[in-house]
């Protein structure tokens, strides 16, 4: 097992002086690898303008990373903003297409519904290195 491979990021908004982190760990459905690479490459280039102008309007800066594990591929997002966690709520509330093509697709590979609220706890931060 190694690092975490980068996988995307979108430098469409200077979100440096933002402290509020939020960062959930989903796993890729056993078989989905290969939708989860077309999903994300579409994600990078067919949609990236459409993906940057969503997360501007919720005013977060959205990373992912791609973990392999050999309990199977992990993808880790990170979301940076003032409310980075209402904005993961707010987003699924959106309706135009690219909102239904993302949700859609993350339904595919992960097999988890945006448009219904998590089944448990949003994850918890537990530790900081910084004060």
């Amino acid at each position: 097992m190694g690092f975490p491979k980068y996988c995307i990021t979108f430098k469409s908004l200077n979100l440096s002086n933002m402290s509020k982190l939020f960062a959930i760990t989903i796993p890729i459905l056993p078989g989905k690898e290969a939708d989860w690479e077309k999903w994300h490459t579409e994600l990078r280039t067919t949609h990236k303008s459409e993906f940057e102008a969503s997360r501007k309007k919720l005013n977060v800066r959205e990373r992912a990373f791609l973990q392999h594990t050999p309990m199977g591929d992990l993808v880790i997002v990170t979301l940076e903003g003032d409310d980075p966690a209402g904005a993961f709520a707010q987003f699924a509330a959106a309706k135009d297409a690219f909102t239904d093509w993302f949700v859609a697709g993350v339904k595919n590979v992960h097999g988890i519904d945006l448009t219904q609220p998590p089944a448990g706890p949003l994850p918890e931060l537990v530790i900081d290195s910084m004060p």
